[in-house]
């Protein structure tokens, strides 16, 4: 493996505001990466073996028939990440991203892969595990936040893209109940071949709640925001059932405790919840939930987060571009 170079990737993870699923069903979805990042780096010295089955070892196969003169294993990695697993935050991508960002910049010719080129090779690479769409790989390499157009396959399209407003924050509910989306694409793209009329509301309404976000957004109208994510929830909810009776406990009492409305970020029954606050009041409202669930759901966390910068921003060492 000549040429290698010493690499670190630093690559955000995403909440969903509004539009689960719609990123290859088509309509609009918003998506905001977040700072609590993923960071792999690689480790100079003699290739590890690569694992039979794990992300390391089958990002490094895909991308030895697309780069002459890898060999065989990958080399050693430090990996570590800031986002809970199996949440709805795109934990998963945000791992394959910053494998296919490390081992380019270590051993891709100079100068590089573009960028463009990392996005769609991660989707490929992810589309033929899940067979979903292209929104997280968007979100995290690109950053802030993005309002998408789905498509069948391939990636969505970024309709508009902006700056979170800087006086606003995200708190992040993780229920502590793992998400499981084994079978929920394939439920969904059944759904949609039957012309089910329960998908066709969820996309109409989902459809509407993210282009009333991304308004509000623009508007710097927290309110609007909240109460358009309300709506994404409640259709998610009572049209595709991907909410369950612990995520509505939650809510709840982040509503009663805090005056927060939290929303389930990602398909699938389990996983975090997300709501939008202004950044002076992220704290205390942080320290309410927290006081609140420890009764309701001791084992549940609450995580103080910002916007956050994609990995396309950042070069080889990790610092911003």
């Amino acid at each position: 493996m000549s040429g290698e170079r010493t690499a670190r990737a630093v690559v955000p993870c995403r909440a969903c505001l509004s539009g689960e699923d719609l990123d290859w069903l088509g309509g609009r979805s918003v998506s905001l990466a977040l700072d609590l990042t993923t960071v792999v780096e690689t480790v100079p010295g003699p290739a590890a073996p690569a694992a039979a089955g794990g992300w390391p070892g089958q990002v490094w196969g895909f991308l030895r028939g697309r780069i002459p003169g890898l060999g065989p294993n990958p080399p050693v990695l430090n990996v570590h990440s800031d986002a809970p697993a199996a949440s709805g935050l795109s934990s998963s991508t945000a791992l394959i991203v910053a494998l296919f960002q490390a081992y380019t910049d270590a051993f891709a010719p100079s100068p590089g892969i573009p960028v463009a080129t990392l996005a769609q090779w991660a989707y490929e690479f992810e589309f033929a595990h899940f067979n979903g769409g292209g929104m997280d790989h968007l979100a995290v390499i690109e950053g802030d936040a993005l309002l998408l157009e789905g498509r069948p396959t391939g990636l969505p399209a970024v309709l508009e893209r902006r700056a979170f407003p800087d006086d606003w924050a995200v708190v992040v509910v993780d229920s502590a109940t793992r998400k499981d989306t084994s079978d929920h694409i394939r439920v969904v793209r059944a759904q949609l071949a039957g012309r089910d009329p329960a998908l066709a509301a969820y996309l109409k309404e989902a459809d509407q709640a993210s282009a009333d976000v991304w308004e509000a957004m623009g508007a710097g109208d927290l309110d609007g925001v909240g109460d358009a994510m309300d709506r994404a929830h409640n259709a998610m909810r009572d049209h595709q059932g991907m909410s369950t009776p612990v995520l509505e406990d939650l809510r709840e009492a982040a509503l009663r405790s805090a005056g927060l409305r939290l929303k389930l970020s990602g398909a699938g029954g389990g996983g975090a919840l997300v709501g939008v606050c202004r950044a002076a009041d992220q704290e205390p409202i942080a320290t309410a939930l927290r006081q609140a669930l420890g009764e309701l759901r001791p084992a549940a966390r609450v995580l103080t987060t910002r916007a956050a910068a994609g990995a396309g921003a950042r070069s080889a060492n990790g610092e911003a571009r």
